[in-house]
């Protein structure tokens, strides 16, 4: 096999220590002699979630050689909560060791750019591949052997069980439920029970269960992780089936559960994005509300709103590009970032957009779509201030319900809080504290019920009448801008095709580069859509700081001439790189998709 640069891998911290091991702490040199892959992660990126799914084949393949460590590294406040962590551990059903790292000191040792990001160390302890992105797996599960037959052969490798020790299951009805609704007739509630990966239907009291459907068991046979639920005219409940990227159907009468859209698998750039509901791939649906004839979809995992028409049978975007951001404007041309929660209100569908910390809005004028935002500035500022719109603060919201009086009252996930928005008088307001993650809210005659994911309840509020007092605190993402120099920037996307693969040519150029930047006068040239995965940038040197945003895309397939249908993958990240201008900045910005930087 090639030669590989020898780089050593700096060694794990993490103030918060480690979970999964049984309260065991580990270094580097414990795990000397197994191939270990580091997933830097953060339990509030959908990439991140899809990794941890991508993940769970060669863990369970390779579980006498590998052992994988997820490094969790924090963007929000929350995040670096300990028991957040815990918490997301369990939630997302991590079977591997995970090091607590809230000041992000390993994520700086070994210079990782974006969440996630994945390292690969050998059993010597070098560092021989880093990934960043989704669609790695096979690459990594082809390096993988090629490591277990070179130090098996020096007598390197040391086989045998892992350090993971799973926690001790706990006994509650619900377990990290994601979202409700009331079911009419009964009064009785339905609720996402996501990480039992079923449906939960309670009695009026939101306590005592009526009902589960399906077997709780993960995969494409049933539920896995389910989120949104929403109200079809003819009484049936649209599912978002988040982890199996479909839209199921649930019909309360007779109890029937039938797959009505997508096809299991994800969508990935290049895939159809309209056409008949059954064929066309979907990518991690959260949430799900009936709007103007159609069921609209929060399709978090690629930043999109789409629609599924359960009449003619078919799906379409309806609104976002895939970039991650905050652009107003044009359906066909808004940015989201994860958008997570749906309510429609007349001739408005609000969104709880999660990663923007922002609360949008469609609506719809004689030029078709249009999205505009009340609340939120994008992806970096985020915390709890309440008062003018323009000025409040969110921080990661899943939900959002529709109140009667036309206001809006949000389920401010990260914060623990219920805040509301009324459009009337543009101002934010704060309902209710000391909550636990609450995730989603509906209505019941004078009260809201919350749905407090992290306390695995559904907690009943009387709608106050006055707002909650809170301190205002204002917060930015801990990451450290990149400094650049002003004027020219090369920006280079490394990619190096997987062992046994070549990019696939055989349709045209198989890399596609989209670069932009917040704000847009940061970039005097080089912004726009190219297939070099290099490009010459031309930063303004009256704008001090911003964000470059960055979106590489690569296809490689087998390198197998004789091989008539070879596999091929799609390799996918999006890059957030906050920077800032100084005379003694870099000239030059290397962003590792596959390989390692020079």
């Amino acid at each position: 096999m090639a030669t590989r640069a020898r780089v050593r891998a700096p060694e794990l911290i993490g103030k918060g220590g480690w979970l999964n091991t049984g309260d065991q702490q580990y270094t580097l040199a414990d795990l000397r002699g197994r191939i270990v892959i580091l997933d830097f992660w953060t339990f509030c990126c959908i990439n991140c979630l899809h990794v941890l799914d991508e993940l769970r084949e060669l863990e369970e393949k390779h579980r006498d050689t590998v052992v994988i460590i997820g490094v969790h590294s924090p963007k929000f406040v929350h995040e670096a909560e300990h028991q957040a962590v815990v918490d997301a551990v369990e939630r997302y059903q991590v079977h591997h060791p995970v090091l607590d790292d809230p000041e992000l000191a390993t994520w700086k040792q070994y210079a990782v750019r974006a969440w996630p990001t994945l390292v690969v160390i050998d059993p010597e302890g070098y560092i021989v591949a880093q990934h960043a992105g989704e669609g790695h797996a096979h690459a990594i599960a082809k390096l993988v052997e090629e490591l277990e037959a070179e130090h098996e052969a020096k007598g390197t490798l040391r086989r045998g069980d892992g350090p993971y020790v799973p926690p001790e299951p706990e006994a509650t009805d619900l377990r990290f439920p994601g979202k409700a609704l009331v079911l009419p007739g009964s009064g009785n509630f339905l609720v996402s029970d996501s990480t039992r990966h079923q449906l939960v239907e309670l009695e009026p009291d939101g306590e005592t269960v009526v009902r589960r459907i399906g077997d709780g068991e993960s995969g494409a046979g049933g539920f896995k992780e389910p989120q949104g639920l929403a109200l079809l005219p003819d009484g049936r409940v649209v599912v978002a089936d988040t982890v199996n990227h479909a839209l199921r159907v649930f019909d309360p009468e007779t109890g029937s559960v039938e797959r009505v859209a997508g096809t299991g698998r994800q969508w990935w750039q290049g895939s159809p994005t309209s056409g008949p509901a059954l064929e066309v791939d979907l990518s991690s649906p959260w949430d799900v509300a009936w709007w103007q004839g159609k069921v609209w979809i929060a399709m978090a995992g690629v930043h999109q709103l789409w629609t599924y028409d359960p009449e003619a049978g078919t799906v379409e975007v309806a609104a976002g590009t895939t970039q991650e951001g905050l652009v107003d404007g044009p359906a066909a041309e808004a940015w989201f970032a994860q958008p997570s929660g749906l309510a429609a209100d007349g001739d408005r569908l609000w969104v709880a957009d999660s990663e923007n910390s922002a609360l949008r809005y469609v609506s719809r004028d004689s030029s078709g779509y249009v999205v505009g935002t009340a609340v939120g500035t994008g992806l970096f500022d985020f915390g709890h201030r309440d008062g003018e719109a323009g000025q409040a603060l969110l921080q990661h919201p899943l939900g959002v319900t529709a109140l009667p009086d036309g206001s809006v009252a949000v389920s401010d996930t990260y914060n623990h809080a219920l805040r509301r928005y009324d459009p009337a008088s543009g101002e934010v307001t704060t309902l209710a504290t000391d909550l636990r993650e609450p995730s989603d809210a509906v209505l019941v005659g004078d009260d809201i019920v919350v749905v407090e994911s992290a306390r695995h309840r559904l907690t009943r509020l009387r709608l106050p009448e006055s707002a909650v007092r809170v301190d205002a605190v204002a917060h930015r993402t801990q990451r450290a801008a990149t400094e650049v120099a002003p004027g020219a920037l090369r920006l280079d996307v490394v990619f190096q095709a997987p062992s046994g693969q070549k990019l696939d040519t055989r349709y045209g150029p198989s890399t596609r580069l989209i670069v932009s930047s917040t704000p847009a006068e940061l970039l005097v040239s080089g912004d726009g859509t190219g297939t070099d995965l290099s490009r010459d940038l031309t930063l303004n040197p009256s704008v001090s700081e911003g964000v470059l945003h960055v979106s590489a895309m690569a296809a490689s397939c087998d390198d197998d001439p004789s091989n008539e249908y070879p596999a091929c993958h799609v390799h996918q990240q999006d890059w957030g790189v906050p920077v800032r201008l100084t005379a003694e900045g870099a000239t030059r910005l290397p962003l590792v998709l596959a390989g390692l930087a020079d």
